[in-house]
């Protein structure tokens, strides 16, 4: 956009997790570059408020505590007020700001991000409330090719609305990752010299880290000393480490969360990506920008950033043997490890920085208002 705008953000929560930190790094930068910008959290929340309100964000806070609350509509219609661009984030956040601007005073214009295959649309109250807002929505933007097709293809989405704006990341956080290797082992607690395969991630069933760990005792008898990290923590924490100390190589593997994953990543030889779907995965765009050498699965957004035989490697979902293969070759070959992960880091540097993703969502607001007239978002909201 060509004048500064005012953008408010709509999130279920800023608790920690993928669309959340795309939520935060996206606000922060267009706050950077000069836009008036605020993060509505329909729920409690605390996770990425701090990073937020450091940079200067405030975050006014719903605390929804019913199925439609309403004392969260008026707040959001008053957060409403003066902005230029209603910016929500899945699902109940639009159909939320649709509702909370049902006749406001010279509206926002409501633009939505779709940042997942819209499995949850399986409710089919959900889906309803989220297929009306989109009467009131201008743009629908999806994280991914893969989740433009899905959404469109099952009638959630409006193809002629629907536009694809990968997500960014902050690369220069990731960066020098050879030289901050010695550092990240020190850190995770592991040997200067193992092999390590690496996974960022909820432990949630959808990520498969079960599928990993299941392939730990075939991939150990060929690298000797190999640990596996797992950096995340969620529901399945326990369920995992048992698989693990049911087939021998409980001392393989570390698991848990840690709070700079930045710091973290250089400790890994091999980024493994197990999922059964993603969207638009920022861990694996981090994995990129840090140059590691990646296998992940051909499932969602993944292909939208992995280049098979280039930037990485993609095998079939739920296919140990595939997964198996792919992990022992990179394990084995450094000379590759370091040609794919120089062409990863390469590729997100030029297509998946923040600043990308910014100008992107610029220009997306920016079609909008020529879209209705031409005048400027800011002008026209301050009359």
């Amino acid at each position: 956009m060509s004048q500064p705008a005012a953008i408010l953000h709509v999130v279920d929560s800023l608790e920690t997790g993928g669309l959340e930190r795309v939520v935060t790094d996206l606000a922060v930068a267009q706050q950077a570059a000069g836009h008036r910008v605020a993060v509505f959290s329909i729920e409690a929340t605390g996770g990425f408020r701090a990073v937020l309100e450091a940079a200067g964000v405030p975050v006014v806070v719903g605390g929804k505590r019913g199925t439609l609350d309403v004392s969260v509509l008026r707040a959001l219609r008053r957060a409403c007020r003066g902005v230029d661009v209603v910016h929500t984030h899945n699902f109940v956040p639009n159909y939320y700001a649709a509702l909370a601007m049902l006749a406001l005073p010279r509206a926002p214009v409501l633009v939505n991000t779709c940042h997942n295959m819209g499995t949850r649309l399986a409710n089919r109250r959900l889906r309803a409330l989220y297929v009306a807002s989109l009467r009131r929505t201008a743009r629908v933007a999806m994280v991914s090719r893969q989740v433009r097709d899905r959404l469109v293809e099952i009638g959630a989405v409006d193809a002629a609305r629907a536009t694809i704006v990968l997500n960014g990341i902050p690369v220069e956080r990731f960066s020098n990752a050879a030289s901050r290797r010695a550092v990240a082992r020190e850190m995770l607690g592991l040997p200067a010299d193992a092999p390590v395969i690496g996974c960022v991630g909820r432990l949630v069933p959808v990520k498969n880290h079960a599928g990993l760990i299941a392939e730990l005792p075939a991939l150990a008898v060929r690298h000797p000393g190999l640990r596996v990290v797992l950096l995340g923590d969620g529901p399945l924490e326990t369920e995992l480490r048992a698989q693990a100390t049911k087939l021998g190589v409980a001392d393989r593997i570390n698991i848990g969360a840690q709070a700079d994953v930045a710091a973290a990543l250089p400790a890994f030889d091999v980024y493994a990506q197990p999922s059964l779907s993603e969207g638009m995965s920022i861990a694996l765009l981090e994995a990129c920008a840090t140059g590691l050498a990646i296998v992940a699965t051909a499932v969602g957004g993944n292909p939208d950033i992995i280049a098979d035989g280039r930037t990485g490697v993609l095998v079939p979902a739920n296919d140990g043997a595939a997964l198996r293969a792919a992990l022992d070759d990179l394990l084995g070959n450094a000379a590759r490890r370091v040609e794919l992960g120089s062409a990863a880091a390469e590729w997100v540097a030029r297509h998946a920085s923040i600043e990308f993703m910014r100008d992107a969502y610029a220009a997306l607001y920016a079609s909008v208002r020529d879209a209705r007239g031409g005048a400027s978002l800011h002008a026209r909201a301050n009359g």
